[in-house]
């Protein structure tokens, strides 16, 4: 995936490991292994990267991309529209794995004393932990990745949520300041995916993730977080940051083969139903960026094939396309609205999905009733999320808008110097500037109507296209964009969490993973679940916060 040799992929496969919590002995007899003594840091870097990279997109521009109402499926669709989720899936193995990997690469940096990759490691660990936490709540991370010390570390403990993203501070301080040196030695640029051996963009990478994490905080520990944003913003000099799009954390796709392509490229998947033509743009998009004249949704959606038009003075069996029009009578619209409660859009540009509707494969008199195929009346994703590569399609994995959007609210918050709308805006133009439209700042920014915390997360979740996890993350805190589950979703209210994965985290590791579960809060929505191991639980990070409900 991305940027690497073909080559890799055998060694990927080869340096794929088990979890913390699995029995390690079997490292000493897998012919396939590569011995971490002769393992060189070079080669792990890419494969560490490119897996983080992977799970950013799976997370952003998958299920989660569907809970935050970007897009919506019209077949296959349940967990990404309606939150249809359980105990058997959203595993963290891929995770650790990554950081089985990673800790090989510290482990190797550290030996040849090569501080640059050290302070990578560092931040990849970081990021790669935040996730888990962010995603899980209580997970193992002190314990983690010592399985092969002892019998009991195979069962590691699961650290409470506090104290890893203390962990994770901690490690991105320690990045910042192993990242801050000349001269480094061992450097292979073309290893380095992310940003080909310059030591500066991934010291801003690692304070503006500590930024990220500052802010994540803010409703949990305020105390915390406004001391940890003003130490960043008052000392510029010790830790720069991501200001500019040129320097955005993005991870470009190769499209050599299926493994590393865009997962909905039509080059490896030729199907009429594969994935490309299952995905459509959610109408809670595609309206906002509407009434804002968005210069971004032509880039990333295309405009309907047949726009719809009413005729209300037509026989009731009218039916037909007319000069690129499909003419329709007020009696097929009623029968469709009675059928489905879901109203027609004629909307002769763009049309998106409503979230969790029970009308997503039949969406607006869609003729083609199979599952996942093109509908000539909604807005399909732009052609160039057909291709398997291209200079849009990157795992954007930290970028210089929400950096600005981070500190207008910080701003607002009184924790950072100038004016929000100035920040504001200026996440504005940078989000604008990364998906190349960035000449129409001027007049975009003259709509934007900056009014306080409400359009900054709004235009945070705009910003945040194809990394919605990021968003997700913002509305559990905020509580905004105000975005309501449509009628088919699972429960009325967003979810919150993943659930702890019966076969990969709960069986292996029964009484870790049952106090963990414990800690969590269940909400009104918790539902029928079992136990407290529901994703409309309160992990610590919300509990006590009032936020999002």
């Amino acid at each position: 995936m991305y940027k690497v040799k073909n080559c890799i992929t055998a060694f990927v496969l080869s340096l794929v490991l088990c979890a913390s919590c699995e029995d390690l002995e079997e490292l000493n007899i897998n012919p396939n292994a590569v011995d971490p003594a002769v393992a060189d840091p070079n080669l792990l870097m890419p494969t560490v990267i490119t897996g983080l990279a992977h799970n950013v997109v799976s997370l952003g521009f998958g299920d989660i991309a569907g809970v935050m109402q970007h897009t919506q499926k019209d077949g296959w669709s349940s967990g990404h529209n309606d939150y249809n989720w359980d105990v058997t899936n959203k595993s963290w193995s891929s995770y650790y794995s990554i950081l089985r990997d990673n800790d090989t690469f510290y482990e190797k940096a550290v030996e040849n004393g090569f501080e640059f990759h050290q302070g990578v490691s560092l931040i990849l660990k970081s990021y790669t932990f935040g996730l888990i936490t962010d995603l899980w709540g209580d997970a193992p991370y002190s314990q983690a990745l010592r399985g092969d010390e002892s019998a009991e570390l195979r069962q590691p403990e699961f650290d409470d949520q506090s104290a890893i993203y203390t962990g994770i501070l901690a490690d991105l301080e320690q990045a910042n300041v192993l990242l801050s040196k000349s001269g480094y030695q061992g450097i292979s640029d073309s290893q380095d995916v992310l940003y080909n051996g310059e030591a500066s963009k991934w010291r801003k990478f690692a304070n503006s993730l500590a930024l990220r994490y500052y802010m994540r905080l803010s409703a949990k520990e305020p105390a915390m977080a406004e001391a940890g944003i003003r130490k960043f913003v008052s000392n510029p000099a010790t830790y720069p940051l991501i200001v500019n799009a040129s320097d955005d954390a993005n991870v470009n796709y190769i499209g050599a083969s299926p493994d590393d392509s865009w997962p909905s490229n039509t080059v490896f998947d030729e199907s009429t139903s594969g994935s490309y033509f299952r995905i459509k743009m959610c109408a809670t998009l595609v309206d906002t960026l509407q009434a804002l004249d968005d210069p971004r949704l032509p880039v990333w959606a295309n405009k309907i094939a047949i726009p719809l038009e009413l005729d209300p003075t037509a026989p009731d069996d009218t039916d037909e396309i007319v000069n690129g029009k499909r003419i329709v009578s007020q009696k097929i619209v009623d029968d469709y609205i009675a059928s489905w409660e879901t109203p027609v859009d004629f909307d002769e540009e763009y049309v998106g999905i409503p979230p969790s509707t029970f009308a997503a494969p039949s969406y607006n008199l869609n003729p083609n009733l199979e599952q996942g195929v093109f509908n000539p009346h909604a807005s399909q994703l732009n052609d160039r999320y057909k291709d398997a590569a291209g200079p849009l399609l990157s795992a954007r994995l930290l970028s210089a808008a929400e950096v600005h959007f981070i500190l207008a609210e910080a701003a607002l918050n009184g924790w950072a110097p100038g004016s929000p709308e100035a920040h504001f805006n200026e996440g504005i133009k940078q989000s604008l500037n990364a998906w190349g439209v960035g000449s129409s700042y001027d007049s975009y920014i003259a709509g934007a109507e900056y009014t306080g915390l409400q359009d900054i997360m709004l235009q945070k979740w705009i910003a945040s296209w194809t990394s919605a996890a990021e968003s997700w993350f913002d509305y559990r805190r905020t509580g905004l964009p105000d975005l309501q589950p449509g009628v088919a979703a699972i429960r009325q209210a967003l979810p919150l969490r993943f659930y702890y994965n019966f076969n990969d985290e709960i069986s292996i590791n029964p009484e870790n993973a049952q106090e963990a579960i414990e800690k969590l809060e269940p909400t009104e929505f918790t539902g029928n679940d079992v136990s407290n191991n529901s994703a409309w639980s309160k992990m610590w990070l919300l509990q006590g916060t009032n936020q999002p409900y």
